[in-house]
């Protein structure tokens, strides 16, 4: 009976751990792991469905130019969308998509940029589209990708350009994290619409609210694999650490009624962000849902930022 006794007591919390490691590797996959479609967008976004398939056909109509990062570097080859002004600019948005989305997501925004008078570079992130990687690094990789595509602006346009980074969910929160890096004078302003604060706060918020699992133990044993397989911990991924240093004008823009990254994460990062700053929650919006609910207003909310420090083109 002892003997039992024993490798009961052992036995169980043994196959507790098992159990929280095996679902933890799953958890690791579902979130991290590259996939190779795009997932359909939330119901209460349908609605929006003819619209934006609308602004998709129209960037097939548009003289798109197919530009390379690692060319010759199947492991770090990356691919975006280039799409010109209308007229000769000197003025380039870099648009960074959301999660599991890629550059051609971001239609709606490059059509609106495009009126602006803006060539638009549209990306496909490490990790999805057309881009290699297995892993989705949630902009922490991708921020340093990003300095290439600047780079690349530099080589094709000139020196002369004026550069704006845009960037929606995970998006925002991929250029927010740029804004800590060392950037060009050429960069000269940044826009994030619903961008999250740390990938581990953001992972603990979801786990909680969609699976009801606490944080412990599950998001330091993704840390831990991500660690493995990415070279960092989530800790590492942080927005608000990287706005510390920004010395940009940015504006933030977030829904009010926003779930999934929730607005607590707006006031955080605002209140970190150094240089200039201007804040817009949008009400009514839920995530990503600001630019949807009325066009119009997005683009003069945008304009008016940028105005206020680009001089007229």
């Amino acid at each position: 009976m002892k003997k039992r006794g024993l490798l009961a007591a052992v036995g169980a919390p043994l196959a507790l751990f098992s159990a929280t490691l095996l679902a933890s590797e799953k958890l690791y996959n579902f979130a991290f792991k590259r996939v190779d479609y795009i997932p359909e967008t939330s119901a209460d976004k349908q609605k929006y469905a003819d619209a934006y398939y609308a602004y998709v056909a129209w960037l097939h109509r548009q003289p798109v130019q197919n530009w390379q990062l690692n060319i010759n570097d199947d492991a770090n080859r990356l691919v975006a969308k280039y799409v010109p002004a209308k007229t000769n600019s000197r003025r380039t948005v870099i648009i960074s998509h959301g999660y599991k989305g890629d550059g051609e997501t971001m239609a709606n925004y490059a059509y609106m940029f495009n009126n602006m008078g803006y060539n638009v570079l549209l990306p496909d992130d490490r990790g999805h589209g057309k881009s290699a990687g297995q892993y989705i690094s949630f902009g922490w990789q991708d921020r340093r990708d990003y300095l290439g595509w600047i780079d690349e602006v530099l080589g094709q346009n000139g020196t002369q350009s004026e550069i704006i980074l845009f960037g929606v969910s995970m998006g925002g929160a991929t250029v927010e994290m740029m804004s800590g890096e060392k950037l060009p004078p050429q960069v000269k302003a940044i826009i994030a619409d619903c961008g999250y604060t740390s990938i581990e706060e953001e992972l603990a918020y979801l786990l909680k609210r969609q699976f009801h699992l606490p944080k412990f133990p599950f998001v330091p044993i993704v840390s831990f694999i991500n660690r493995h397989r990415m070279g960092y911990f989530l800790s590492d991924v942080s927005s608000v650490e990287q706005l510390r240093h920004n010395t940009r004008p940015i504006f933030f823009i977030h829904g009010e009624q926003d779930v999934y990254v929730p607005s607590w994460m707006l006031k955080k990062n605002y209140q970190a962000a150094g240089g200039p700053k201007a804040m817009w929650q949008v009400p009514n919006a839920t995530h990503a849902e600001s630019f949807w609910l009325d066009p119009a207003e997005y683009q003069k909310h945008v304009s008016t930022f940028l105005k206020t420090y680009l001089p007229k083109d």
